[in-house]
């Protein structure tokens, strides 16, 4: 019988990867809904190659765009996530939410009734509403798979083993281009040289957030979202060649690593083929690398955002809507070429560290609306502060 899955943000990286997997093995797999937000003509003929009836497309001049290149086609087209049970009236088997950024919360939420199996790579929604959608999970008894590899890693590593075990989980960082630059040197970073990241191909917005190692201080907080396990077990150590992905150290004496080539395509892999042991074609270990990790601990006066997790809330809060949505913001200024790199980084620390925004450490939240409301809010302020 075919495997029934959907992907949300099928047009971003992580979703063409899954659908390159998907490619070589059609007759296992049947594509429910696959959605994008402005991406239509990528949507559309991906929906054409895999014989897809049905598509989101959220924004609305590619929504009506979409409506009338398909208009003889038999494809049913949506606009938002309303109609999931209309979509979906019976669960499907895998859902990958690759939906980037904070607009990924809510359909990664609203999905998880319809389906079996949730592979998360939309790190806003972990960050954010994690004890929503915890408590989502459960109540649907919707098996969960995070696919950063960093956090696919200490899943694997951790499967059937209490948090209790655990001494300390050691998350890698590749340090992005600037590991080896000289501080003074700082001030003359091109949004170019930011761009340049040596291991990764991946996304304007998440290659600055490796820049500056930001993408560092949210993997954290999801690593103790999602494994339930305090900040004071979870340390970051640059490692250049990214082969590495996490070290956990148990309160045995044993330590285990993961390694695997720096290629989203393994996490993905191994999260639609979770339990199957599918053999998947790849290089083989390469001992040059292990015989020079060269991990270090992370230089703080270089990458000073590291230190906002010295003064996080041990429970989910609002504050890390706070988090996310400044980053956000200063980041598509830098992007923008409106700030330096220097200023970028300065601004993410001083204006996270406002009082008008640390007292959301103190409050949980408890819906979609109110995470989706700071944020606005957050946005209003910056724009106030003419920032």
């Amino acid at each position: 019988m075919k495997k029934k899955i959907v992907i949300l943000g099928s047009t971003s990286s992580i979703g063409k990867s899954l659908l390159e997997i998907i490619k070589k093995d059609k007759k296992n797999f049947n594509i429910e809904l696959l959605t994008a937000n402005t991406n239509y003509k990528d949507l559309i003929n991906q929906a054409k190659k895999f014989k897809v009836k049905n598509i989101i497309i959220t924004d609305p001049n590619s929504f009506k765009k979409t409506k009338i290149i398909c208009k003889n086609k038999k494809i049913n087209i949506f606009q938002n996530f309303e109609s999931l049970k209309k979509i979906l009236p019976r669960k499907v088997d895998y859902v990958m939410s690759a939906i980037s950024g904070i607009g990924g919360l809510l359909p990664t939420y609203k999905i998880i009734d319809r389906t079996r199996l949730i592979a998360i790579a939309n790190k806003e929604a972990i960050v954010c509403g994690w004890p929503l959608i915890k408590s989502e999970l459960k109540k649907n008894r919707t098996t969960f798979i995070p696919v950063d590899s960093e956090h696919f890693s200490i899943f694997s590593l951790i499967e059937n083993t209490e948090t209790n075990d655990i001494e300390k989980i050691y998350i890698t960082a590749s340090g992005g281009p600037f590991l080896n630059l000289p501080k003074r040197k700082f001030k003359k970073i091109k949004l170019s040289d930011a761009l340049k990241h040596p291991n990764w191909r991946m996304g304007k917005k998440i290659t600055i957030d490796s820049a500056t190692l930001m993408n560092k201080v949210f993997e954290v907080i999801e690593a103790k979202n999602i494994f339930d396990i305090d900040y004071d077990k979870i340390t970051i150590l640059t490692h250049p060649k990214s082969y590495v992905h996490t070290i956990i150290k148990f309160k045995n004496g044993l330590s285990k690593i993961l390694t695997h080539e720096p290629d989203m395509k393994i996490p993905i892999y191994n999260s639609i083929y979770y339990k199957k042991n599918k053999d998947l074609k790849t290089k083989s270990l390469d001992l040059k690398k292990l015989n020079n990790l060269d991990l270090q601990e992370v230089q703080k006066n270089k990458f000073p955002l590291i230190r906002l997790l010295d003064k996080l809330p041990r429970y989910s809060s609002l504050y890390e809507t706070v988090l996310i949505t400044v980053n956000d913001y200063l980041v598509n200024k830098f992007l923008h070429k409106q700030i330096d790199f220097q200023k970028l980084t300065k601004l993410i620390f001083k204006i996270s560290n406002l009082k008008e925004f640390q007292k959301f450490k103190k409050i949980q939240p408890k819906n979609i609306k109110e995470i989706y409301n700071l944020r606005d809010y957050v946005h209003f302020k910056l724009e106030t502060l003419g920032i």
